[in-house]
């Protein structure tokens, strides 16, 4: 039977702390490095590789901090110098270091290869038109069109009476729906549920669509006139 109790067992506590301080160094070093891709990529987060004579580096950040450092050689070697999961393997990461110079100069060379980059660009560009003449236009013609369409919502709730109402009307084959309150006109609206609301308690439309239905607004004042003249003759009948 084996004595176990005369079996002595190595304590790689030494080997472990040399790593860890080894890991650490690395992690404030390569740090920098996410940090400044950050800077120029931009984003929360993002990675990039970084080739060398024996592999491939990668730096993956995230809000500006290094995620991971991972470096791919030759032989499927595979080790995440730096991780949020687990420590390296102390022979990988040995390997991996042996190249971490290199990494370093890669990365410096990709530095400067942005040296000039925005040179070329004219930072001289085009004035910008202004829109407030065709802004105080369209403000002038719905202005209008409110103005009318308040009288015919006065008009409307004198006859009708409540508190709000409708009238509708077709012009030139375009339907057409004012909606009034106590306070005037609610809206106007061309085409039907989901037409264009050429006056409402929102945006206003736009220019194109003011040209294109507020000359037809004529057509829906004399299609009320009309409205009006009918109820006229209908009384016109009546004797007391």
């Amino acid at each position: 039977m084996i004595d176990l109790a005369a079996l002595d067992v190595a304590d790689p506590e030494e080997a472990t702390r040399q790593r860890d301080e080894l890991v650490e160094r690395i992690r404030d070093h390569a740090g920098t490095i996410a940090y400044q891709l950050a800077k120029f990529q931009g984003g929360d987060y993002g990675q990039q590789s970084f080739e060398t004579d024996r592999g491939t580096w990668t730096v993956k950040y995230e809000a500006g901090d290094l995620q991971y450092l991972r470096f791919e050689g030759g032989r499927g070697l595979e080790v995440y110098v730096v991780s949020t999961k687990q420590p390296p393997d102390p022979e990988k990461l040995a390997t991996a270091l042996e190249d971490y110079e290199a990494f370093v100069e890669s990365y410096n060379e990709y530095v400067r290869s942005l040296d000039g980059l925005l040179d070329d660009v004219d930072p001289e560009y085009p004035e910008i038109e202004t829109t407030e003449g065709v802004v105080a236009e369209r403000d002038r013609l719905l202005n209008r069109v409110e103005e009318a369409c308040d009288l015919i919502a006065g008009e409307l709730h004198r006859y009708e009476g409540g508190d709000y109402g409708t009238f509708t009307t077709r012009v030139d084959g375009t339907r057409w729906e004012l909606k009034w309150d106590t306070d005037g006109v609610s809206y106007l609206r061309a085409g039907g549920s989901g037409g264009v609301y050429l006056l409402s308690q929102y945006e206003p439309p736009s220019a194109a669509d003011v040209r294109k239905y507020a000359p037809m607004v004529a057509g829906v004042i004399e299609a009320y006139n009309e409205h009006v003249a009918e109820l006229e003759s209908d009384l016109a009948t009546v004797s007391l």
